[in-house]
């Protein structure tokens, strides 16, 4: 008996040792630019152990790569100011990684005072002055002159790091596909010589990428792609290139993300009627993108400024099982059938409640209630105990529907349309499943999303935030891809759910969900976030918590299953989590150490 005891008493150390897997002076950009982060902030932590040391830039300078590919980069300007384009130009001549061109490419009234003949001693850099042109016109025609492999176009304002095209040709040296490669950013202020507001991003995702523009600044396209897709559209030009980026993506053999911030954006927003003109101008890039791809959709704005929505048609209304698991809880499952019944505007829908060895006479008294209403049914689950991943899988295989919800019965729908707005996406051949945005009782965040490897095996983000705050990057309000979403409200395909292997039955409890998403990326289909299906979740209020030994060893044993199937996934990393963001917490921190 005492053995045994500290062998479970060991097993917490255990659990923890396996999650043990998951005054310098730094230069940046140009040299008369070193910034610093505000003293004592995250950010300006992250700054002092991630921005490259002298040392670090001398050995980049010395490094030899396998391919060295020449890199073309334009700055349009117009009416520019002398000094701020000699700022960019310096960032290049700065920069440890020597094989570049430059093209300054002048629209404005007049020349640029001083340009023309600043830069004559290096090659690289090239000066032009076109004044009947605008920015469209001018990129394209350097592009159509230039000779390197790789292509990017420079905002006038902003700067890039030091190393910027060091980390750039290493990341197309590890990627040699990679048609487009893009960076993580930040933005600065020249008069107080900080900077601030960092975007850390997520790998690449199309569905992440229809909602917003977050691979832009900075990105490198090959020059195959930039040819094929025909340069820049003069009509569809703004200034975050969506057109062009979301045109490249629809045809890279790879996109590859460099988890660095490499390049600093100028402090100072644009005016309210050119935000206006950029998202009219975006709605009608994503309307041209979904004709390109053959999706049919309705696009509109999205929940928060410079946020897009797509609500994918539907040619038809196949059948939709909404599976529900229930032990007693009369009360709490008739809140959720009623909200369901009552809401619900899709017609071909059919609600399976999965009794689950109720013991209270209210349970029973409910399901005979029920019995005459044609679009429910009552499944008895015929073994003791409680495997909510074996009772989903009874459920699938005494119901017929060609898409499967799993919803929880301590949950309160919101959202009449969500069968059309879930059907609509689930039904693309890419996706396999689809989630959705669930709140506490009191309106906070309960899901959006889950991130693998937070806490070592898997855990929501953005938990607690208000409905109409803000989290980070807007994420929480966007429809994005994700790893995985959670099971309390989860649509997937019959088809894909027998295909990997149904729910992972020795998970009785905990990550049968986190699981099964991960399935069905490892099948090569898309997990997706859409936060405009809303749901009440009174979470656990049916199930209970962990209070008793035996659930607590089952839990541990569990979360041990998961951790030692997907251990190379946790090792790398979320694919949709920057590994510069915290996995101590799911507030989507800054790591205030030295990451990579």
């Amino acid at each position: 008996m005492q053995r045994f005891l500290l062998k479970i008493i060991s097993l917490p150390l255990k659990l923890i040792k396996s999650l043990k897997f998951v005054g310098v002076k730094r230069t940046f950009a140009a040299a008369k630019y070193r910034l610093k982060g505000a003293s004592g902030d995250p950010y300006g932590v992250w700054m002092k152990y991630n921005v490259p040391t002298n040392r670090e830039l001398k050995q980049q300078r010395g490094r030899t790569f396998a391919h060295s590919p020449l890199i073309s980069i334009v700055l349009p300007a117009k009416n520019a100011d002398a000094e701020s384009v000699r700022d960019i130009a310096n960032c290049f001549i700065n920069q440890t990684y020597s094989n570049w061109e430059l093209y300054i490419e002048d629209c404005g009234d007049k020349p640029c005072d001083g340009i023309e003949n600043a830069f004559k001693s290096d090659n690289r850099i090239k000066y032009r002055y076109t004044p009947d042109s605008g920015f469209p016109e001018c990129i394209n025609r350097a592009f159509s002159s230039a000779d390197g492999e790789y292509f990017g176009i420079v905002n006038y304002g902003d700067l890039l790091s030091v190393d910027c095209l060091f980390e750039t040709v290493k990341a197309i040296n590890e990627a040699p596909a990679a048609d487009l490669i893009y960076t993580d950013s930040d933005e600065f202020n020249a008069d107080e010589n900080s900077r601030f507001d960092p975007c850390f991003k997520p790998d690449f995702g199309i569905d992440t990428l229809r909602s917003k523009n977050y691979v832009s600044q900075f990105s490198l396209f090959s020059k195959r792609v930039f040819k094929e897709v025909g340069g820049i559209r003069p009509h569809y030009y703004e200034p975050s290139g969506y057109d062009l980026i979301i045109r490249i993506a629809e045809i890279a053999k790879s996109i590859k993300h460099v988890p660095k911030v490499l390049y600093h954006v100028g402090s100072g927003k644009p005016s309210f009627e050119l935000e206006k003109t950029c998202s009219e101008i975006c709605l009608a890039v994503l309307k041209d993108h979904l004709l390109r791809v053959g999706l049919k959709g309705e696009v509109s704005g999205g929940a928060a400024e410079g946020t897009y929505r797509i609500d994918y048609e539907l040619s038809d209304k196949p059948k939709v099982t909404v599976l529900i698991p229930n032990c007693n809880q009369a009360d709490t499952l008739k809140t959720c059938v009623n909200s369901v019944l009552e809401l619900t505007t899709y017609g071909n829908y059919e609600i399976v409640i999965i009794e689950n060895n109720s013991t209270e006479r209210s349970a029973f008294d409910y399901y005979e209630s029920l019995k005459d209403n044609n679009r429910i049914k009552v499944l008895y689950y015929p073994e003791k105990g409680f495997n909510y991943s074996k009772i989903i899988n009874y459920g699938v295989e005494n119901s017929d529907g060609e898409y499967i919800v799993q919803l929880n019965n301590d949950t309160k729908l919101l959202t009449p349309d969500w069968l059309e707005i879930m059907v609509g996406m689930c039904k693309r051949p890419d996706v396999g499943c689809v989630g959705v945005k669930l709140y506490y009782p009191d309106m906070t965040v309960q899901h959006a999303g889950v991130v693998i490897g937070i806490g070592g095996g898997a855990s929501h983000v953005f938990k607690g935030l208000n409905r109409n705050e803000r989290g980070y990057m807007d994420f929480e309000n966007v429809i994005r891809n994700v790893t995985a979403v959670t099971a309390a409200c989860m649509m997937t395909k019959r088809s894909v759910f027998l295909e990997v292997g149904c729910m992972e039955e020795k998970l009785a409890v905990a990550f049968n969900d986190v699981d099964y998403c991960m399935k069905v990326v490892k099948s090569g289909r898309l997990v997706i976030y859409n936060p405009f299906v809303e749901l009440l979740h009174y979470e656990s209020k049916s199930r209970g918590v962990e209070d008793t030994f035996a659930k607590e060893l089952r839990f541990y044993k569990e979360v041990r299953f998961f951790i030692d199937r997907w251990r190379d996934e946790l090792k790398s990393g979320d694919r949709y989590y920057n590994p510069n963001l915290r996995l101590d917490t799911d507030k989507c921190e800054i790591k205030e150490e030295k990451v990579n």
